[in-house]
């Protein structure tokens, strides 16, 4: 009886109305939240952590280069995860926030590489160097990219769906080298500011709000995956009755 009332809300969770539904409520708490970290976050990392000691003011950019780096790379693990859910148990949803969730990892993370660049310029002389890390981060935008493109190369849904979580996961194996390039390849990238087996190396006035920004990095990202899988559930379910009836209220 457990297994049966596990199985009905996993699949529950997995409709599309019961999620548009449900996070109609959500979205204004989470935007507040999310405006509040960000808010904060800008302020006390741009006007109030001390300047660094070699670097100047030129490190404040890493308030918002590392925190798109971070809420990238998730977001990739997100998407596969939706993707393999998607072809493993053929729940439609999946597949939605998969697609969904391919463009805002793509705008994240070229975010990180323009950041990455400007940072760049006084700190290594260059916008640009055939860096291990930087490199890695390249591929990964093609790879989001490469998920957004097969959305659009097959006329069946379900085809695409299937093709673009297939690469998906394929390229998983791409995130923890990306993580671990630093510490693998000679590199010209600074080693990792968040590490999980050690404290920060940064100082607790310049790393706190780090993790103001990245928690409203995170915010930003939910936020902005409810609103894109919301377009996608009206696109794929506009046949469906309550879609219509919907519709015929508003």
């Amino acid at each position: 009886m457990n297994l049966n009332l596990q199985w009905t809300w996993f699949h529950r969770l997995g409709s599309p109305r019961w999620f548009y539904q449900k996070t109609q409520r959500w979205l204004p708490w989470l935007s507040l939240i999310m405006l509040s970290l960000l808010a904060l976050g800008l302020v006390w990392g741009l006007a109030f952590a001390p300047q660094d000691a070699k670097q100047g003011n030129s490190f404040r950019i890493i308030y918002v280069h590392v925190p798109a780096s971070v809420v990238a790379l998730a977001g990739y693990y997100l998407m596969a995860i939706a993707g393999a859910v998607g072809l493993i148990w053929r729940i439609k949803l999946s597949y939605m926030l998969m697609r969904s969730a391919a463009p805002i990892g793509a705008a994240l993370t070229f975010v990180a590489l323009v950041t990455g660049a400007i940072w760049g310029k006084p700190t290594w002389g260059a916008y640009w160097v055939w860096d291990a890390r930087i490199t890695s981060m390249l591929i990964l935008l093609f790879l989001y990219l490469g998920v957004m493109a097969l959305r659009h190369a097959y006329s069946s849904n379900e085809a695409a769906d299937k093709a673009s979580a297939i690469l998906g996961l394929v390229g998983m194996v791409n995130v923890p080298i990306i993580y671990k390039s630093v510490d693998w390849w000679q590199t010209l990238h600074q080693p990792a500011t968040i590490k999980f087996t050690g404290a920060p190396s940064m100082h607790p006035d310049m790393f706190m709000p780090l993790v103001v920004m990245i928690a409203g990095f995170y915010m930003f990202y939910a936020v902005t995956l409810i609103l894109f899988t919301r377009i996608e559930i009206l696109r794929r379910e506009y046949r469906s009755s309550w879609v219509k009836q919907l519709v015929e209220n508003n």
